[in-house]
């Protein structure tokens, strides 16, 4: 659903001068209430978008609780998918955005991009549900439950991006060590598909222009990770203070990918790794069979666009 800036109700001064830039005139405008207020809205993609008019005109916003895929380009890869058939998904997803009329509310933050971060719990929903987004959390915690079960319901019935297979999670960003600003390491980020939580892979590779990134997964038992993070809380009991859901996050990470992170504490993260090391050699967290999971293509951000994008995104 599109609409004209007229729709809003603006003066007609103020319409006038809106239509002046140049860019707008070609770009779809949708509607959201941002806190109650009708407001005009471009989507980038279907995560983002800029505000036109308000107290918040001319700003990015991202969306949070959910991620959709990267639409400048195929560079995503999973399961039985080709990349063109997601960099397809990505854009449906931008389509659906820009077509409803959506609740949205300021969280007064912004993400380390300085874009301001909004919650709008119907567009974040219909997105995950209908297989155009995952649910994510940007840290070690869960994805909000409504997301977490949205995407269970579009993972059941191989909905989007779910059609041809699940990876245990999605490759959402590389960074390769030497790209400019680069400390002593860099990362990518893994978003689980069970509960959305954010998993750091932390590495010091440099990646070529167009190299496929991917990340190997081992074949998981989930009983036998519960039953291990219930063990660990005996042995390591004082030690490491993580307990329940949050100790079985770790792992079950640490299960699926050979580590874990988001134990800031060094002597507990020391001791839960070592004790880790040994359940695995003891065969205590599952098979050992291992799989390609999800995988992801490196362009540099400055060459993902305009006449100079990279030749594989052509």
């Amino acid at each position: 659903m599109r609409f004209s800036l007229a729709s809003f109700g603006l003066g007609l001064g103020l319409l006038a001068g809106l239509l002046q830039v140049g860019p707008i005139e070609a770009e779809p405008v949708s509607k959201v209430f941002i806190d109650g207020a009708p407001t005009p809205v471009y989507f980038m993609d279907g995560d983002s978008f800029r505000v036109l008019t308000g107290p918040l005109a001319g700003r990015n916003a991202r969306l949070a609780g959910f991620n959709t895929l990267e639409s400048y380009g195929p560079v995503h890869r999973w399961g039985g998918f080709h990349a063109k058939e997601l960099y397809h998904n990505a854009k449906l997803a931008t389509y659906n955005g820009r077509k409803g009329i959506w609740r949205c509310f300021d969280m007064h933050e912004e993400d380390v991009y300085g874009r301001i971060l909004l919650w709008c719990p119907d567009l974040a929903v219909d997105q995950v549900r209908r297989g155009l987004a995952h649910a994510m959390s940007a840290t070690p915690e869960p994805a909000k439950p409504m997301l977490i079960e949205a995407q269970a319901d579009a993972i059941k019935h191989r909905r989007g991006m779910w059609a041809h297979g699940v990876p245990q999670y999605v490759l959402t960003s590389l960074h390769s060590i030497n790209e400019p600003g680069s400390k002593d390491y860099a990362y990518n980020r893994l978003v689980s598909t069970i509960d959305g939580h954010s998993a750091k892979w932390t590495h010091q590779e440099p990646y070529a222009e167009c190299q496929w990134v991917c990340r190997t997964e081992r074949v998981v038992d989930e009983a036998l990770v519960a039953a291990a993070a219930k063990q660990v809380e005996v042995d390591l009991a004082g030690t490491v203070q993580a307990k329940g859901a949050a100790l079985q996050t770790l792992v079950g990470d640490y299960a699926r990918l050979g580590y874990f992170s988001g134990l800031d504490d060094e002597v507990q993260a020391s001791a839960l790794s070592t004790l880790l090391d040994e359940y695995f050699a003891e065969g205590r967290l599952g098979p050992r069979e291992e799989l390609q999971g999800a995988c992801n293509l490196f362009v540099l951000f400055e060459r993902r666009y305009g006449p100079g994008r990279a030749e594989c995104l052509q």
